[in-house]
């Protein structure tokens, strides 16, 4: 699955959409979560708290392993996607699309985060 082009990344393998009226949704990319393999619990951020970029904001397991979730962005927390939570496997399943994680009031432009293309040399995939 390649990356999609509207889309941008963190080195953490989290993704981040346009701002939308200051909000920016967010999730794994695919790269993690064929890496992560099949997704059992999602533990996301709370709405109202506010999440650092490049910081731990909820966690993602694993029949292999527990992963930390990073935010690609600073902001306070509107939504989280309890979708995602009841179906832990949306996660794996649509990745860019119902696989979302939570959406960000974003305070400041994101910095430091990549295009799809620079992922892809990131990740060699």
């Amino acid at each position: 699955m390649s990356n999609p082009q509207h889309l941008t990344y963190s080195k953490e393998h989290e993704w981040l959409t346009a701002v939308e009226d200051g909000v920016a949704t967010v999730g794994i990319t695919a790269y993690a979560a064929d890496a992560l393999g099949d997704v059992v619990y999602v533990q996301l951020p709370e709405v109202g708290q506010t999440v650092t970029a490049g910081e731990t904001c909820g966690e993602l397991e694993s029949t292999k392993s527990v992963s930390d979730l990073y935010s690609p962005a600073t902001g306070e927390v509107v939504e989280a996607n309890q979708a995602v939570v009841d179906d832990p496997a949306l996660v794996n399943s649509a990745p860019f699309a119902e696989g979302w994680l939570f959406k960000v009031r974003l305070a400041g432009t994101p910095e430091g985060l990549l295009t799809a293309d620079e992922y892809a040399a990131h990740t060699g995939a």
